[in-house]
């Protein structure tokens, strides 16, 4: 994968910036309630998501505030975030009606087919990354399945909220039901037993060799594969996908968890399939679900940020969270006697994990996109946060995407963002495959709102069905 108003600073409370009006929140029965800054982060994250998007045709950058192209996910991201608007109060149901159906209309009319230029996607899927304007291939980008399987998290959700007799919701359930079922799942198996990543037009590159294997980001994938009713993934895929867990379990007890370093590939799927209480086969075997593990990697995040190897600047038991994130730099440079590297955007995570990798980058989004959780260790992080950066790190849109208080050095060319000597190196920009955990992971946690309407989509409940699935709100 790749995904301002000035405030009170240290120490102080923190007040919405006079740009976002502040709009109360509704507290139905049964809703946790969060602190109050936590509505200030929900509402400007979810202003990120309206005002960055292309209004013509739906379209979400990747970033901000160089939106240079758009990414598929983070319109899966976007079409998730307008019904969350709507049950807040910060817009309307009409205008969240008008900018999904505006969404899918592009999906569904632009261009495919197998050229390397001049289409959007191919055999229903979608390139990784689209030009803004045009919403045609960006540059040499890959036909992607895990980018697209976000995508249609976003699209599938919208049609179940958007349920009503109005004809423009009627055309949204459409289109969502045709985007998804034209998708040919099968085609990316390429003769083995496992997904590939992705494709290439060009010859001599063609599928991507790496394949979808657990434990990552991708259940979502094979999730909606086995649900298609017109182009279905076979039975045993998923299988293939937890055959090599024995690589990933990492601790002991109730420490004992599918890992993965990046935060990210314990939050995405989670998005929008709820997995209280429902259990495959491996699970049914290690005795909790994936929300107990994805709570215990939270749980590891925050214990190794305590026990903090790498003697990082800021890391403690209230201020933890790595993932693929914005970085400072591509450099090598001394740190407390050590010749230590840095990377830009990258994924990042606790060492020792797959794909783990450290320099002190912190994402606030590792943190607030695990809220549903473990909210009793998210709150006060972000709080701490929060609390002790203040507008060095929060903004207009919330949280920036990264910050790193280790990382002092003027003299190293910076990937991007900017140094002080005292607070360190802050990225000056959101992302919208990170925004999009936050949002939704405390729309979740608040009410379940996006859990509840996809527990209803047939597609979710044939795809956990298939994969072996029993138990909780799905049934034997």
């Amino acid at each position: 994968m790749i995904s301002r108003r000035s405030l009170l600073v240290h120490g102080s409370t923190l007040t919405a910036a006079a740009a976002l009006p502040r709009v109360a929140l509704a507290q139905a029965p049964g809703t946790n309630r969060l602190p109050p800054l936590f509505a200030d982060i929900e509402r400007r994250t979810f202003q990120w998501f309206w005002d960055t998007a292309n209004p013509q045709n739906g379209l979400v950058p990747d970033n901000w505030p160089n939106p240079d192209f758009c990414s598929i996910a983070a319109v899966g991201f976007a079409l998730t975030a307008y019904p969350v608007g709507v049950a807040r109060g910060w817009i309307t149901r009409a205008q969240a009606r008008a900018r999904t159906l505006t969404t899918l209309r592009f999906f569904w009319n632009a261009p495919q087919g197998p050229a390397e230029s001049g289409v959007a996607g191919y055999k229903g899927f979608f390139y990784h990354f689209l030009h803004m304007d045009t919403g045609l291939r960006f540059k040499d980008v890959e036909l992607s399945t895990v980018d697209t399987s976000l995508l249609f998290g976003g699209i599938l959700f919208a049609g179940q909220f958007f349920g009503g007799r109005h004809r423009d919701e009627v055309e949204i359930r459409r289109l969502a039901k045709a985007i998804y079922e034209r998708a040919e799942w099968p085609w990316f198996f390429r003769g083995e037993e496992a997904l590939s990543m992705g494709w290439h037009p060009e010859e001599g590159k063609e599928f991507i060799k790496k394949s979808w294997t657990g434990y990552n980001e991708a259940m979502l994938v094979y999730v909606l594969g086995l649900g298609s009713p017109t182009h279905p993934l076979p039975d045993g895929t998923w299988n293939a996908w937890t055959a090599t867990y024995d690589k990933s379990w990492h601790g002991e007890g109730a420490e004992r968890h599918l890992a993965f370093g990046p935060m990210f590939a314990h939050q995405y799927s989670h998005l929008w399939i709820d997995f209280r209480g429902i259990r495959d086969a491996p699970m049914r075997e290690a005795g909790f679900d994936y929300f107990e593990n994805s709570r215990r990697a939270t749980y590891a995040q925050r214990a190794y940020a305590i026990d903090n190897p790498g003697k990082w600047e800021g890391y403690s038991g209230d201020i933890w969270g790595i993932t693929a994130s914005a970085g400072p730099a591509w450099a090598k440079w001394q740190y407390k006697g050590q010749l230590c590297e840095f990377r830009g955007y990258s994924a990042r995570g606790p060492e020792k994990q797959p794909d783990g990798f450290d320099d002190g980058t912190l994402a606030p989004t590792a943190a607030l996109g695990s809220i549903a959780f473990a909210p009793e260790i998210v709150i006060p992080a972000v709080e701490a946060m929060h609390g002790r950066w203040g507008t060095r790190i929060y903004s207009r849109y919330g949280f920036f995407d990264a910050f790193n208080p280790s990382f002092r050095f003027a003299e190293v060319a910076l990937a991007k963002g900017s140094v002080d000597p005292q607070a360190g190196w802050v990225s000056a920009d959101y992302l919208g495959i990170d925004q999009g955990p936050i949002l939704g992971g405390l729309a979740n946690h608040r009410d379940g709102m996006i859990w509840a309407a996809m527990r209803r989509s047939p597609v979710i409940r044939t795809g956990l069905k298939r994969a072996g699935f029993t138990g909780g709100w799905l049934g034997a």
